[in-house]
């Protein structure tokens, strides 16, 4: 690691440079751990996204749709335990405890942008489920984010970085997994040329629509609903078993913490913030939006993808 191009990102965390983004010390090695060691099963679902693009909902979602035949919207796990307990991420959970990956449900998440996946995964038959969101409100949710993080001591600098200067870093991809438009065009990319393996969501439509889509996640991971259970209202129970209103009130999800490896702490409502389409509008001036459109449409031109 003292070999390669490093930064800090606004909090003033390391981010070190590999193969074309920026990644945080711990992220790097595990992912490099995963890139080695990750062996997928023949049925395995990845969750894909950027951090704060819809991450926690849909791994909600596509677990209750994978662990619907054996439990009911009652008796779910995801009533008592951390949604990202239920659904592990490889980057993270392999580096630590290999042998957590060893999952009843097969069902792992990841952040890895998606050319430096682990060749296991893009040379198998895994479905991959990519979410993107609006830049603008991913942004606004990761700077409320990381203000609730703290360390094994408080870190004030933490608390003070202006929204002005997180926008900086964010446009020049100095973040965890690197700058954003790259990470959801390697995804659009990849599920333009294997349609089959790649489903890509986008937050926006998921809330509009969210019955259409998770019948569609269902149907692309090859959990289908019956037309039986769609007359019992198995799709619905679903969704608000998973909703936010849900989640963030549960005991598990408003008390609870995970503590990383690496020294930080998360508390688990810090997961549970609006879960809105548009807050943006009540945080970023009209210049700081202008500037995130003008990149996006810069990014995604001729891309076919729009947001």
């Amino acid at each position: 690691m003292s070999t390669i191009p490093r930064r800090k990102d606004a909090w003033g965390i390391d981010l070190y440079q590999y193969e074309g983004f920026w990644c945080g010390s711990f992220q790097f090695e595990g992912m490099l751990s995963a890139q080695e060691h990750f062996k997928p099963q023949p049925n395995q679902v990845i969750l894909s996204s950027t951090p704060k693009s819809g991450t926690t909902w849909l791994k909600a979602l596509t677990f209750a749709i994978m662990t619907r035949f054996h439990v009911d919207e009652s008796t779910n796990p995801l009533l008592t335990r951390f949604v990202h307990d239920c659904v592990p991420f490889i980057e993270i959970n392999i580096r630590s405890s290999p042998q957590k990956l060893n999952l009843d449900v097969p069902l792992v998440a990841t952040h890895i942008p998606y050319t430096s996946l682990p060749k296991s995964i893009t040379n198998s038959s895994c479905k991959i489920v990519y979410i993107c969101r609006d830049p603008k409100d991913a942004f606004v949710s990761l700077w409320h984010f990381k203000h609730k993080m703290s360390g094994k001591e408080e870190v004030s600098a933490m608390e003070d970085v202006p929204l002005e200067d997180a926008l900086e870093f964010f446009c020049q991809g100095l973040n965890a997994c690197g700058l954003y438009w790259d990470h959801l065009l390697g995804y659009w990319r990849a599920s333009l040329e294997s349609p089959e393996m790649i489903l890509f969501l986008k937050y926006e439509d998921l809330k509009n629509e969210t019955v259409f889509w998770v019948k569609k996640i269902a149907q692309f991971i090859g959990y289908p609903f019956s037309l039986e259970e769609e007359n019992k209202g198995v799709v619905q129970k679903i969704i608000d078993l998973c909703s936010f209103e849900h989640l963030s009130s549960l005991e598990v999800n408003t008390s609870g913490m995970v503590r990383s490896e690496h020294g930080i702490t998360f508390k688990n409502n810090a997961f549970f913030r609006k879960g809105k389409v548009g807050d943006w509008k009540n945080h970023l001036t009209p210049e700081m939006a202008k500037r995130l459109d003008q990149i996006t449409e810069q990014k995604l031109a001729g891309s076919g993808l729009t947001l």
